[in-house]
């Protein structure tokens, strides 16, 4: 029988999946998801609040150097004064160049950030506050961070709505990071 073509009949095997194999599939990488994802989660709102304490350490170090270069003014009068245009920079009392200018735009990582000189008695400001607060509370962080002339970095544990810290005696009213 030379040429014959036999034609065979398909059997269970090749059908593919079941409707019940796909759906265990489906709900394991389901379950797989719901472990996954709050951890996640979590592990971006560490990320972003180390990046939060950072920052603010590095506000706290600006206003110290700026204080130096320009001590007829003092401490920085605000966030934007301690850094600069994109491009070339030009150092001067009202842009220092000393801050990145993401950071000086007051929005990074999910937090925002301030930055204010006070001038007690004289014109020259002699205290300031550095801060941060989560721009969506509980998605992108919970705690505030703040740090004033004293350079000592104060935690807040936050709560929805609050914004950062606008003075002195608001940070000094959070207790110190341990």
């Amino acid at each position: 029988m030379r040429g014959q073509i036999t034609i065979r009949k398909n059997s269970d095997r090749d059908r593919g999946f079941s409707l019940i194999e796909l759906l265990l599939v489906v709900a394991i990488i389901l379950i797989i998801a719901a472990i996954a994802i709050p951890n996640l989660l979590r592990a971006r709102i560490a990320a972003n609040e180390a990046s939060a304490a950072s920052s603010v350490r590095k506000i706290s170090t600006a206003e110290y150097a700026y204080s130096a270069a320009y001590p007829s003014v003092g401490y920085a009068p605000d966030l934007t004064s301690l850094g600069g245009p994109v491009g070339i920079c030009n150092p001067s009392s009202v842009t220092a160049c000393i801050l990145d200018n993401v950071l000086s735009s007051g929005v990074k990582s999910g937090y925002l950030f301030l930055a204010a000189g006070f001038a007690v008695g004289g014109g020259i400001n002699t205290a300031f506050v550095g801060s941060s607060a989560p721009e969506s509370f509980n998605v992108s962080g919970v705690r505030n961070f703040c740090v004033i002339s004293d350079g000592v970095l104060r935690v807040d544990p936050g709560s929805p709505g609050l914004p950062p810290a606008p003075d002195v005696a608001t940070c000094q009213a959070y207790p110190e990071r341990q």
